[in-house]
């Protein structure tokens, strides 16, 4: 499901929540309809890198800077040996590249981890590296489905996707960026178990959770609630494409 939208957002967080979204896909299927060959791509908060790695070898001739801070997750990342990605330690806030430099900017599942103070700030520098009408993908997760009402119960990020949303609807507003497309979506994720889950979901390096057993015990009564066993998720997400202006 595909919306058009003016340079001003029209509707607010809450009412996102009430959309009936249908369209289940790989998220790299939805970034590949973007012509990304003869560009210079920056990712920032790329995590283990799985989306980069993949739009690395799509194509050609695509120039990667994949950014993260998490320091312990950027040293695996320096172990990679892909030709076209350079991997940097920093954060959005403060890019370590000059002015009008970069044709794509993508954020995945990252922007509402900025603090509150430096999202603003965060915006600002993607428009300075950004060249001019290039283009900034921001995609971000929805507070809603079954796998939310699980990772809710040890990290509750209601609050900071509200504070993220308002962020990139108060930057179009001003003009900043322009509206070029808003796409909501839903993707799978599965887990074998409720062990493979909680490897993956609560012992994440990004999450700095004290999750004691009485919690860890209430996290695995709802995961077997939904199953024993292996289960998939659709994970429903709102991805803002944002043109320089």
């Amino acid at each position: 499901m595909f919306f058009l939208y003016n340079r001003v957002f029209k509707r607010i967080y809450l009412k996102l929540l009430e959309n009936n979204i249908t369209q289940t896909i790989e998220e790299i299927y939805l970034i590949e309809t973007l012509n990304l060959n003869n560009k210079k791509i920056l990712e920032l908060g790329c995590g283990n890198a799985t989306i980069t790695k993949k739009i690395a070898e799509n194509g050609f001739d695509r120039q990667i800077i994949a950014c993260e801070v998490d320091k312990i997750q950027h040293e695996k990342n320096l172990k990679e040996q892909i030709k076209n990605i350079k991997f940097l330690l920093a954060g959005a806030e403060n890019i370590p590249l000059e002015d009008n430099s970069i044709d794509f900017v993508f954020m995945f599942k990252s922007f509402h981890h900025v603090p509150k103070d430096m999202m603003n700030k965060a915006l600002s520098e993607i428009k300075r590296v950004l060249k001019p009408n290039g283009i900034a993908y921001i995609s971000e997760p929805l507070f809603q489905g079954e796998q939310n009402e699980l990772i809710r119960l040890f990290h509750d990020e209601e609050q900071i996707r509200i504070d993220a949303f308002e962020a990139i609807k108060d930057a179009v507003e001003k003009e900043e960026f322009k509206l070029f497309r808003e796409i909501f979506f839903q993707s799978e994720v599965t887990y074998k178990s409720f062990e493979d889950f909680e490897e993956k979901m609560m012992k994440a390096t990004y999450n700095d959770n004290n999750i004691d057993e009485t919690l860890r015990q209430k996290v695995k009564d709802k995961y077997e609630s939904f199953s024993d066993k292996e289960i998939t998720f659709l994970k429903p997400f709102r991805v803002d494409i944002l043109q320089k202006v």
